[in-house]
């Protein structure tokens, strides 16, 4: 809790809160990258052009096709991995993980920050190189080096206002990053009849859960592959640690932790906003949700994660790092 005696340091609460949202917005990046390509491994041809939905599961089309043009494998991981001037690839997330670590070394563990240097010494020699010579090995280490830093920070660190602005930070990350990518595949993913129920479409929707490491987690809770329980998994699971709802509650127990307002109340724009998302994600059905569009509701979910996160900015930063943005 954050008292007028001993208030957190707006500069410190901001690194750290951004420093776990690039921390997991790297990683997501690597998930999307390594199963995509796992995916045209395993069904040759058939996903010759899959390499374009990333690009729209980031919002940036538009400066992909500017600077790259087409969609191709090399292209898309090029941008997406190594691209110094795209503030979402994996290098400039670690490099602004590293930065806002590097800004706060007097708050954070000296094991999270040789965990960071790792990280970045590893993504800077793969920089070099116009790909990866395995994009498979490349996105396993890009993501077993961002759950080691999450591990760490979670027993490293004392549990006090520092470690709740990156548990916030890290779960509304996580949240944005679940609904981007169940937006886009939801839609290509959708079968002709004819392949409904075939080893064809199961292969793809397996895919969309390996993104997210569901896949075995869904199977023991609904077993059949179904795309309405993916949608209801992955959005509205209470338990899933990368279910949009799981997420948002964590993210809400974390900022009332910060302020020390009692659940149910709010102290602040920040409090009151996400209170209403997980109340709202509390009590949502999946079937009114496909019922009114899925794609309507993932925006205005978005645009709500969007809302919070500036109403965090306003309550606990005196300013933004440069460059800080959200996928639009």
């Amino acid at each position: 809790m954050i008292t007028p005696a001993q208030p957190l340091l707006s500069r410190v609460a901001n690194a750290v809160y951004w420093m776990a949202r690039y921390i997991e917005r790297a990683e997501n990046v690597a998930r999307f990258l390594d199963v995509n390509h796992n995916l045209m491994l395993d069904l040759p041809g058939v996903f010759s052009s899959q390499w374009q939905p990333i690009i729209n599961t980031t919002g940036d089309r538009e400066l992909f096709a500017e600077r790259y043009g087409e969609a191709t494998q090399q292209n898309v991981v090029r941008f997406l991995a190594f691209d110094a001037e795209y503030p979402n690839s994996i290098y400039s997330c670690i490099l602004a993980a590293r930065e806002n670590a590097r800004s706060v070394r007097e708050t954070i563990s000296s094991e999270m920050w040789q965990q960071i240097n790792s990280l970045y010494l590893m993504i800077t020699a793969e920089a070099r190189k116009t790909v990866p010579e395995s994009l498979p090995e490349f996105c396993h280490a890009v993501r077993m080096g961002c759950h080691l830093f999450e591990g760490i920070t979670h027993s490293t660190v004392s549990h006090n206002e520092a470690w709740y602005f990156t548990s916030v930070g890290r779960r509304l990350e996580r949240a944005d990053k679940t609904t981007r990518v169940l937006d886009v595949k939801y839609f290509i993913l959708l079968p002709s009849v004819a392949d409904v129920g075939t080893p064809f479409d199961d292969a793809q929707w397996s895919a969309l859960l390996k993104s997210v490491s569901g896949f075995e987690m869904y199977r023991k809770k609904y077993g059949r592959i179904a795309p309405d329980r993916i949608v209801e998994f992955l959005l509205l699971d209470g338990e899933f640690p990368r279910a949009v709802r799981y997420s948002i509650g964590r993210a809400d127990q974390a900022l009332h932790a910060i302020t020390g307002t009692p659940r149910g109340g709010f102290s602040c724009a920040s409090e009151q906003r996400i209170g209403l998302l997980r109340s709202e994600l509390d009590f949502a059905r999946v079937e009114a949700i496909l019922e009114g569009g899925l794609h309507e509701f993932f925006d205005a979910l978005q645009t709500k994660m969007n809302t919070i996160d500036e109403c965090i900015g306003n309550d606990f930063f005196a300013q933004r790092p440069e460059g800080a943005g959200i996928w639009a």
